[in-house]
């Protein structure tokens, strides 16, 4: 078995995709997906694949920050809430950089305003990589 990385129930993490570092994160291992907060989606065509160009305000202590970014959309899915309301959302693939180690995960766009953190890390992206100790916070920082 190879050696999983522990982390806490809050961690920092890279979208080096997006371009977005030093990003707050909820690890949560009750959410199937991974989810981050976006704004003004727009959907558009190009060299015959779906994108979508959206915004994203990468630091939660200043959310007048805004910065506009656009991914290849790998599917659209109904996802159901926390709050058992299902919507539907864009999927993208994209790389997410935890400490020194990177891989590719799904990553759904919506709205997460009312939420504390602007991203949540889910179950799928933790598969065989991640151990989680919800008792502690930002362990990959110390």
């Amino acid at each position: 078995m190879t050696q999983k990385m522990t982390v806490g129930a809050l961690e920092f993490c890279s979208l080096p995709d997006l371009k977005i570092k030093d990003l707050h994160m909820r690890v949560d291992t009750g959410a199937k997906t991974s989810s981050l907060h976006v704004d003004n989606i727009k959907e558009q065509i190009k060299d015959g694949a779906k994108w979508v160009s959206f915004d994203i305000h990468p630091d939660y202590h200043d959310v007048d920050k805004i910065v506009r970014r656009e991914a290849k959309v790998k599917a659209e899915r109904k996802i159901k809430t926390s709050n058992e309301v299902s919507e539907n959302r864009y999927v993208i693939n994209t790389r997410i950089c935890l400490k020194d180690q990177s891989w590719n995960i799904e990553l759904t766009l919506t709205d997460r305003s009312n939420m504390s953190y602007l991203m949540l890390l889910g179950r799928q992206a933790m598969v065989g990589r991640i151990m989680v100790d919800p008792e502690h916070e930002y362990i990959l920082s110390n």
